[in-house]
Formats: C-alpha cells, structure tokens, sequence
C-alpha cells in the first residue's frame, strides 16, 4: 500500500468514526426504564485554571487523532457518553458538551499548566465538542484521565444551552485512591454528590486494544425555554 492509499484509508476511516459516533452513542447509553423518578442534579464543579487558552484546530469528539494525523495519542483509549437530561430524565437536545483534560503526561492545552511542557503529548487534542441529538446523547473517543500533583484523574465538562450560562463539573473514575485526597472531589460534601460525578472506566468486551468505555449521564436542574 502507498502512502496516498494509505493516507486516503485513514481519512476513510475517520470520517466513518465521526459518522458513527451518534448512532453509537444512541444504542450505549440509552437506558429504558431508568428515570421513574426525579434525577439528583449533577453538581456544578469549578471549571478550574486549565480551559484551553487556545483551541485547536480541531475541535470534534475524537480527541485521539488531530485533523488527518497518522499518529495517535499515547494512553488507554476510552469511549465517554452519556446523555444531558432534565430533572425528570428528559433528554436535552442542542446542548453543546464541551470536554478537556490534561494528556498522559499529566499537562493541560494551556500556556500555565504544570507538568513537563516538553513531554506533551502533540498528537492530544486536548479538548472535543459535540452537539446533543434527539436523545440528548453524546460520546467522545479520549484517554482514560490521569492524575498530577494536587488532583484526582479527570476529565472537565461544560455543557452550553440557549438560554442559560455556561455550566461547567468534572467527571472521575470510580475507585480511584486519588479520589478521597482530591479537594475539588472532597468538597463536593455527601457521598450521593460524589458518586453522581465519579464512574467506572471498564474494559470494552471483545476490545482486542484493550478499549475502555465510561457512562456519564449529566442532569440538568432545568431544561430553557425556547
């Protein structure tokens, strides 16, 4: 295979991704059944120092590969949805999610973020969007977070909406020892606050590289009009 022809197939298969990635999301995080009674809002949680000082140049939901770079990012390739939903569990639509997270080596798409700026992984996007459909699904490709001096894995959200200001919390992974030290987790107060931002980063079935999916459901207190 030449270069062009192997070229012209990653793109092939990038957009493919981008293509499917909605339906995907529809059929993974869909969950009939579950939203009987009034959801507990996820808590709002600081959107910290580390928003992007400047985006990228490509800003969709596949964090792992840039543009039409042959290169991956380095860590534990993760598949992150869920969907943003009102109160009652009514899915939101047109709400704009927006993720960012350090890369492996622990530094932020940020001129202030600690870490070894040298050892940044160039091949990380650092940061994704998607616009929620019908079902108010969403799914991004990224790596399972990592922690740094003074933090707990994460991985920020906002969530923009017509209507309303931006609201920002963080996502966690579920058992992690760095958990119960991370202050920004700690001060979230009861143990329901916290379990409604911290999930299970488990291993994709039949994943032959070792895959890994997380389920992020995010509860608005109230859905805008309009």
């Amino acid at each position: 295979m030449n270069l062009l022809t192997s070229r012209k197939s990653l793109l092939a298969c990038r957009r493919d991704f981008l293509r499917r990635s909605a339906a995907a999301a529809a059929a993974l995080w869909s969950v009939p059944g579950a939203f009987a009674e009034a959801l507990l809002q996820t808590p709002s949680q600081t959107e910290g120092p580390f928003y992007p000082d400047s985006l990228p140049l490509d800003t969709d939901n596949d964090l792992l590969i840039i543009n039409d770079a042959t290169t991956p990012a380095i860590g534990e390739v993760t598949w992150l949805g869920g969907r943003i939903l009102g109160p009652d569990g009514q899915p939101i639509r047109n709400a704009l999610v927006e993720i960012w997270q350090c890369d492996s080596t622990g530094v932020y798409r940020h001129a202030g973020s600690g870490g070894d700026i040298a050892k940044k992984d160039k091949n990380f996007q650092s940061f994704g969007r998607f616009l929620t459909g019908s079902s108010g699904e969403y799914t991004f490709r990224t790596i399972k977070p990592v922690p740094y001096p003074g933090r707990a894995p994460h991985i920020h959200f906002a969530v923009k909406m017509k209507g309303r200001e931006k609201w920002t919390t963080q996502c966690y992974i579920k058992d992690h020892p760095g958990n119960a030290k991370d202050g920004v987790w700690k001060n979230l107060g009861s143990e329901k606050h916290q379990a409604a931002v911290t999930v299970p980063f488990s291993p994709i079935t039949g994943s032959k590289s070792g895959e890994l999916s997380a389920k992020f459901d995010i509860v608005m207190g109230h859905t805008p009009e309009g």
